[in-house]
């Protein structure tokens, strides 16, 4: 029997729903009968981007409201846009935030954020070939984002001060590529 094998939803419950995201408060039969509440946050996904330009990696400081401050990050956004490619969201993130287009686009990594608890998976894109473009920021926080530009050798010395998953698994995915050597 594996490990997903004899579960199942036998009650779900809407808790609160906003344009964002939804929580539901279900329940959880196991194999062996036993019924367990369980809150589930439904999210869906998001794209970020390790954006590679004459041999640096271009990263934003910005300010995020849950944790009252700014951090170091990815270009990234949500796939919010119905029926959207996340391949044309990552593009679309990456002429937003960080101001390029990119020539090629690799996806290096996919991972669920907290799967405990909630759906949400960031596929992380590797942008090279990159070209300027105009950015067109959207929101406070966006408008008032610093783009950081990292020497790629020096992506391992930046990596212990990363308080931000994406941008952790982006960097190392970056560092497993070799093209940070």
């Amino acid at each position: 029997m594996g490990a997903d094998s004899g579960f199942e939803i036998v009650a779900s419950e809407l808790v609160a729903e906003t344009p964002f995201l939804r929580v539901d408060e279900k329940r959880l039969r196991g194999p062996d009968g036993t019924v367990a509440p369980r809150t589930v946050v439904t999210i869906g996904g998001a794209v970020a981007l390790v954006p590679v330009v004459d041999g640096e990696v271009v990263l934003i400081r910005q300010y995020r409201t849950p944790l009252d401050k700014a951090i170091i990050e990815l270009p990234a956004g949500k796939l919010d846009v119905p029926g959207e490619d996340p391949r044309a969201a990552a593009e679309r993130e990456l002429a937003e935030e960080v101001g390029y287009t990119a020539g090629n686009l690799e996806q290096i990594a996919y991972y669920y954020t907290s799967p405990g608890y909630s759906d949400e998976f960031v596929i992380i894109y590797l942008a090279t070939e990159l070209e300027e473009v105009p950015m067109n920021r959207i929101g406070p926080e966006e408008e008032a984002a610093e783009v950081i530009r990292v020497p790629l050798d020096e992506v391992d010395l930046l990596l212990p001060t990363i308080e931000d998953s994406k941008t952790v698994v982006g960097l190392q995915a970056l560092l497993l590529s070799g093209l940070s050597e």
